[in-house]
């Protein structure tokens, strides 16, 4: 028994302490005839009342145990505590289950300890930027962090178009107020610029699928490191051209190669070029695209861990894709210096939100979801290559030894 969970056997006297109290709770407000049983529709919801929202697989887990127990579509008391004492060990979610403490432990102290770890070592966060070129990439990674971080930044000259696909990654170690992060920021010159574009998603997914490679190899190493060197890409900004259309083969094709892999971010890039009625409407074809072949954008293509997260991400997915203008240069409007474009009818604000949609863009990467995308990198795609190349590995080596995998 976990969370103040205390057995009950052999005593009806025994007191209700903690998380059991709260199971008894919510099952004798479902239980409205005093039988002692619930039906078996019902307990998903008992367990969110408890819990609170988990994941669609906590919940099928939570399925499972409740088809072994069922009898006849009904779920006894015993049976319903099992279950919940079974779910509270396989996961993290606690709901408002709370035991009252008589005086003060120390615990609270964890937040501190835990913050001042993280900022001694320091953060990372790898970007991906793809699009075909002269749509501004560039500039607006350097918008987004202030600071000339883009790899076309840090070269001389001006590099040619390659005649293929280049994997480009430049890093940066960038710090505001104490906190230190390793900026990466990989570029795809080549993406989308031939007169024949047939499989050019082929060497980001490829590459991509290596630095999930480089991860797992050190992760199972038996020397492995302290802490694991991460290249793995977090967020990939997909551009899109400001066309006014709709989503074009290619833009298609990509997204539906790398959602499996990588959190996809799509952008229109240089959206000043539209009015705000024909970007609205782009955004809602370019949607509709989107829903029609399946394709999982961040962040709503994946479960959110509460309420509160959910209605932020539909808060975002209202905006997506975001309408955005980069500029690193500094005009004067007014009395105030701001990152614009200059235009000879007036000046295109980046950062204002009547004129596009940059700074709902950085808050959702930089100040509110850049965890996020790095969990859900590590806890969603990297989880998923980790199993199936594990897989992999474990039926070759039955293949090679003779043994059943089963």
């Amino acid at each position: 028994m976990i969370l103040g969970v205390h057995s009950t056997e052999g005593s009806e006297h025994t007191p209700l302490k903690g998380a059991e109290r709260s199971f008894v709770r919510a099952f004798q407000e479902a239980d409205t005839n005093d039988a002692g049983l619930v039906t078996v529709s019902a307990i998903p919801t008992l367990v969110k009342q408890v819990l609170g929202t988990i994941s669609n697989h906590e919940m099928e887990e939570v399925q499972a145990r409740v088809d072994v127990r069922a009898h006849k579509g009904e779920i006894t008391f015993p049976d319903f505590m099992e279950i919940m004492t079974e779910t509270m060990s396989s996961t993290t979610q606690w709901g408002q289950l709370k035991t009252p403490l008589s005086g003060h432990v120390g615990f609270d102290s964890l937040q501190s300890q835990i913050t001042q770890k993280a900022l001694k070592r320091g953060f990372e966060f790898n970007l991906m930027v793809v699009g075909e070129s002269g749509m501004g990439k560039s500039t607006l990674v350097n918008t987004l962090f202030k600071a000339k971080v883009s790899r076309a930044s840090c070269m001389q000259a001006q590099a040619p178009i390659p005649s293929t696909v280049d994997i480009n990654a430049v890093s940066h170690v960038i710090e505001e107020k104490g906190v230190r992060l390793k900026l990466t920021i990989t570029d795809t010159p080549g993406f989308g610029d031939q007169i024949n574009n047939k499989d050019c998603w082929t060497p980001i997914v490829d590459y991509v699928g290596e630095q999930f490679e480089l991860y797992l190899a050190e992760e199972v190493s038996i020397n492995r490191k302290r802490f694991i060197p991460d290249s793995r890409i977090h967020c990939c900004l997909y551009f899109i051209q400001p066309s006014g259309h709709a989503l074009k083969p290619l833009d298609i094709e990509f997204m539906r190669h790398l959602h499996d892999c990588v959190n996809i971010v799509p952008i229109i890039a240089k959206a000043d070029t539209m009015t705000i009625e024909e970007r609205d409407a782009f955004k809602e074809r370019i949607r509709d695209d989107i829903a029609a072949h399946n394709i999982r954008i961040y962040p709503n293509g994946y479960d959110p861990e509460d309420d509160a997260e959910k209605s932020l991400a539909d808060a975002i997915d209202a905006l997506i894709p975001f309408g955005v203008v980069g500029s690193d240069r500094v005009v004067k409007v007014g009395n105030k210096e701001v990152y614009g474009r200059q235009t000879r009818w007036g000046v295109v604000e980046v950062e204002n939100k009547e004129h596009c949609e940059f700074s709902q863009l950085r808050d959702m990467l930089i100040r509110t979801h850049m965890q996020d995308l790095k969990e859900k990198t590590d806890k969603v795609h990297y989880e998923n290559f980790r199993r199936q190349r594990l897989q992999q590995h474990h039926e070759q080596a039955s293949k090679y030894t003779g043994e059943s995998n089963i």
